[in-house]
């Protein structure tokens, strides 16, 4: 995860680079941080390598 590491103001920074970068596309971000994640159009939710949920942050 690319903001494991970092300060809660440089992951923020960190975010909004990627969101910018991510319009338009279809891009796969692996997270464990739900804030890393909460605007996605779509979340999969894996347990070990089974589907385990599917949705958007509001559904799940």
């Amino acid at each position: 995860e690319a903001t494991s590491s970092v300060d809660t103001e440089t992951e923020l920074l960190i975010q909004q680079a990627l969101e910018r970068l991510m319009i338009g596309r279809t891009t796969v971000v692996i997270a464990h941080r739900l804030s890393t994640i909460r605007s996605a159009d779509c979340i999969v939710v894996l347990k070990g390598s089974q589907i385990v949920e599917k949705g958007t942050h509001e559904e799940l």
